[in-house]
C-alpha cells in the first residue's frame, strides 16, 4: 500500500544506463531530468535523501559494441562510463552515488543474492532448447537475436523484449530468428539453466501492485503490470550462456553469467552501500527499514523488470522494502522519428553542449515542459527555440532582468523599505507564498510537466505585477511608493530563486549570485518561501544585472535541422546498398516454396498495432487471412484488388491473436518505400504457381 505517513528518508534510483554509447536527449526525459527534480526538491524540503544510479556494464549490448569495434567489454564499458558519468555532471543531475556494475561491491552483492536464492530454494534448474549461432559457435542470448515479435508484428524485436509493444520475450518466441552476431539463421541447441519462477509470486504482486497501488501508480505502469499478470506469469531464467557479466555463484555454472536483469537493478542496493561507506551511513535504512519510501525512475520498456522480476527477487530474498512508485514515463521521439542509437536520430548530450555551451538548462525546462509522461511525446528545435525564447527569456528572464536593473537604479542595488502595501501589494506576496504548496503538489504526484509550468506561472505573476504597477512612470510622481513596489518584485524574484533550482538548477545559483543570497545568512529554504514575510530584507545589497537567458537565432535551428536531413539522407544511402548474397541452397530447398499469385480482397488495419493490416488474400486455392507489416506503407483502401506474390505454403503463426496464413512479397525501390513483388499482369490468374 502508498505510504499514509511521511517516510523518514528516500531512495531514489535512476534506471542504470548501458554503457555501449553515450546518452542522448531521450535518456534525460525519460528518466534522469525528472529524477534529479524529484531528488533536488526532497532535499531542498529537509529530507533524507539517497539518489543512486550507475553504469550497467554486463548487458549482451556491451559484448555486442566490442565485437563490433574489435576491443574488448572493458575498453568499451571503461570508455562509455567516462562519457555518461560526465554528461551527468554537465547536466547537474546530483547523484549521491554513481557506481558501476563492475565494481567488486557489485559483484559481491549480485553473487550473493544469487547465492541465497539459490540456497533457499527459490529456483528451478532446467535444460532447455534455446537459440545457438552455429557460425560463431554460441548461444544466442537476449540482444544477440532479431526478429518479428509474435505479439505486435515488430521486425526488428529483440530476443527479450519488444520495444515496439513493450512485451517482454524470449528468444525463441521469435518469428524468422536472426543472429546480430553473424546474420545467419540460427538453430537450437539444449543448455542448462536457472529460473526464477514467477508464477510463485502471482499472488503477492496481485495483492501487492493490483489492490495496493490501484489508484497511486501511473496508468500506463499499473496497465502494464496488470497485462503481465492476468496473462499468467512463467519462470524466467536468471543465468545466461555468455563470457561477459558476473559468473554464476554455484555449482555447474561453469561458462555461465547472471543474466543482466537479476545483475542490474541489484546495482542500486551496491551503489547505495557504496555511498553509505564513504558518508558513514547505514546503507540497510535506505532498503531495509519501513519508513524508506523506494522511488524507481525508469522508461516503460523497463516496467516488468523493475514492477515483476526484481520485486520477486526481493520478496524471494527477504528483508528488503519494495518500491511505493515506479513513475516510468513514456518514449521521446525526435522531429517526428523514434529515436535510434544505431541510426544516429539523436540529439547526443556531449554534442549539444558543443552546440549551446552553459544552456543546459534550457534543455532541462524544453524536456520537462514536453515530457512524454502518459504518451509518447516529440522533441522538435523548433519548440525548444519558442521553450526559450519566449518562455525563459520574455518571461523568466524579462522580469528578473527589470527587477536587478531597477533595484541598481533607483537605490544603488539596496533592496528598499517599503511603505504601506496596497490591496494588490498584500494579494501578490499572499499569490507568491502559495507557490511552494502548488508546485509541491505536483511534485509529490510525479507530475513534473505541470510542475514546471508553475514555476513559469510564478514569473508570469512577476511580469504582471511589474507590468500593472508600473514602477518606471510612477517613480516621477511617487517615490514611496516605487520602494514598495521594488521591494515585493524583490520578493518574487527570491522565491524564484529558490523555487527554480529543481528545474533550473544553474539558473537558480546564478541568480541566487546575482541576488547576493548565495550560501549566506539571507538563503532561504523552500518551505520558507511559503512561511516567511520577508525573504530579501531592506537594506540588503545585490548584485548587477546579468542575462540569465539569451535568444536563440533561427540560424542556429536550421543548423540542426540540417544536421538531421544529412542524417537521415545517410541512413537513406546505407538502405540502398545491396545485400550481401545469402548462403547457397540447394534446388531442392528453393523447390520447397511454394509462391503463387493472389489478389488482396479485404484490408483492414489491426488494432492497436501502429505497422500491421489484415489483410484477405484470395490466392486461387482459398482466401486466407495474412497479417502483413505494411500499414506504415499503404492504406487499406489503396491496396485492395492488388495482385501479389504469396508464399503459400508458410506455417500458420498467430501475430496479436490473428493467425497468419502466408506471406506478402515485398522489396524497397531505389527511394527505399516498400513496394510489392508483382507478378506479370498479363492475364496470370489467381494460383498461378511462380517457379
Amino acid at each position: 500500500m502508498s505510504t499514509t505517513t511521511a517516510p523518514k528518508r528516500y531512495t531514489i534510483t535512476a534506471a542504470l544506463p548501458y554503457t555501449n554509447g553515450p546518452i542522448h536527449i531521450g535518456h534525460l526525459a525519460g528518466v534522469y531530468v525528472p529524477a534529479d527534480i524529484y531528488a533536488r526538491y526532497l532535499r531542498l524540503t529537509g529530507k533524507d535523501v539517497a539518489f543512486v544510479c550507475g553504469s550497467d556494464e554486463h548487458g549482451v549490448a556491451i559484448s555486442m559494441k566490442a565485437k563490433k569495434e574489435g576491443v574488448t567489454p572493458k575498453d568499451v564499458i571503461d570508455k562509455y562510463h567516462a562519457i555518461i558519468k560526465q554528461s551527468f555532471a554537465d547536466f547537474g543531475i546530483t547523484f549521491d552515488n554513481y557506481s558501476r556494475t563492475s565494481a567488486p561491491v557489485h559483484h559481491k552483492t549480485a553473487s550473493d543474492f544469487f547465492k541465497k536464492l539459490y540456497e533457499q530454494g527459490d529456483f528451478i534448474e532446467e535444460t532447455t532448447a534455446q537459440l545457438y549461432d552455429e557460425e560463431a559457435k554460441q548461444f544466442l542470448a537476449d540482444r544477440f537475436v532479431i526478429g518479428t515479435c509474435p505479439k505486435c508484428g515488430n521486425e526488428e524485436a529483440y530476443g527479450d523484449q519488444c520495444e515496439n509493444c513493450g512485451s517482454s520475450l524470449n528468444a525463441t518466441d521469435l518469428i524468422n530468428p536472426k543472429s546480430t552476431i553473424t546474420g545467419s539463421v540460427p538453430t537450437t541447441k539444449e543448455t542448462t539453466h536457472w529460473f526464477l519462477p514467477l508464477d510463485r509470486y502471482e499472488d503477492f504482486l496481485r495483492d501487492w501492485i493490483l489492490k495496493g497501488h490501484k489508484d497511486d501508480w501511473k496508468p500506463n505502469v499499473y496497465g502494464q503490470c496488470k497485462s503481465w499478470i492476468d496473462g499468467g506469469l512463467e519462470p524466467r531464467a536468471v543465468t545466461r550462456d555468455l563470457d561477459w557479466g558476473i559468473p554464476v555463484p554455484v555449482k555447474g555454472g561453469e561458462g555461465k553469467v547472471l543474466y543482466v536483469w537479476f545483475d542490474a537493478p541489484i546495482g542500486y542496493i551496491s551503489s547505495t552501500k557504496e555511498w553509505a561507506e564513504r558518508e558513514n551511513k547505514n546503507w540497510e535504512h535506505y532498503w531495509k527499514d519501513k519508513d524508506t519510501k523506494l522511488v524507481h525512475f525508469i522508461g516503460k520498456d523497463n516496467i516488468v523488470f523493475h514492477c515483476i522480476i526484481f520485486p520477486s527477487i526481493l520478496k524471494a530474498h527477504g528483508g528488503y522494502i519494495l518500491p511505493e512508485n515506479v513513475p516510468a514515463n513514456e518514449f521521446l521521439n525526435l522531429e517526428g522519428n523514434k529515436l535510434s542509437t544505431s541510426k544516429n536520430w539523436a540529439v547526443w548530450l556531449h554534442e549539444y553542449l558543443e552546440d549551446f555551451p552553459d544552456m543546459q538548462d534550457v534543455l532541462r525546462y524544453t524536456l520537462t515542459a514536453n515530457a512524454p509522461e502518459t504518451k509518447d511525446n516529440d522533441f522538435t528545435w523548433k519548440d525548444f527555440q519558442a521553450r526559450n525564447n519566449n518562455e525563459l527569456v520574455a518571461i523568466f528572464g524579462n522580469f528578473i532582468n527589470r527587477v536587478v536593473v531597477l533595484t541598481n537604479k533607483y537605490y544603488d542595488g539596496v533592496t528598499p523599505s517599503p511603505s504601506d502595501f496596497t490591496s494588490v501589494d498584500s494579494e501578490t506576496l499572499d499569490e507568491l507564498k502559495k507557490y511552494p504548496e502548488i508546485i509541491s503538489c505536483s511534485l509529490e504526484r510525479y507530475r513534473f510537466r505541470e510542475a514546471g509550468q508553475e514555476l513559469m506561472n510564478l514569473a508570469r505573476l512577476g511580469n504582471k505585477y511589474l507590468a500593472d504597477e508600473e514602477p518606471w512612470k510612477v517613480i516621477k510622481e511617487d517615490e514611496e511608493r516605487v520602494k514598495t513596489i521594488m521591494f515585493v518584485a524583490l520578493q518574487i524574484a527570491s522565491g524564484l530563486a529558490v523555487l527554480s533550482e529543481p528545474f533550473l538548477p544553474f539558473t537558480s545559483d546564478k541568480l541566487k549570485s546575482i541576488l547576493g543570497v548565495r550560501s549566506s545568512t539571507v538563503e532561504t529554504s523552500w518551505n520558507e518561501v511559503s512561511s516567511k514575510d520577508i525573504l530579501l530584507p531592506p537594506g540588503h545589497k545585490i548584485g548587477q544585472s546579468e542575462l540569465l537567458f539569451r535568444k536563440i537565432e533561427d540560424s542556429e535551428i536550421q543548423a540542426q535541422l540540417d544536421k538531421l536531413e544529412a542524417t537521415k539522407k545517410a541512413n537513406q544511402q546505407e538502405n540502398k546498398a545491396l545485400m550481401p548474397q545469402k548462403d547457397t541452397i540447394t534446388f531442392d530447398d528453393f523447390s520447397k516454396l511454394d509462391m503463387r499469385v493472389g489478389t488482396i480482397v479485404e484490408a483492414e488495419k489491426m488494432p492497436k498495432a501502429k505497422k500491421l493490416l489484415v489483410l484477405k488474400v484470395d490466392t486461387g486455392l482459398d482466401v486466407r487471412t495474412i497479417v502483413s507489416g505494411i500499414a506504415e506503407s499503404f492504406t487499406p483502401e489503396e491496396i485492395v484488388g492488388k495482385k501479389v506474390t504469396v508464399l503459400v505454403n508458410l506455417a500458420p503463426r498467430a501475430l496479436r491473436g490473428v493467425e497468419s496464413e502466408g506471406m506478402i512479397l515485398m522489396t524497397e525501390n531505389k527511394e527505399g518505400k516498400l513496394v510489392f513483388v508483382n507478378p506479370d499482369g498479363g492475364g496470370v490468374g489467381n494460383g498461378a504457381t511462380i517457379s
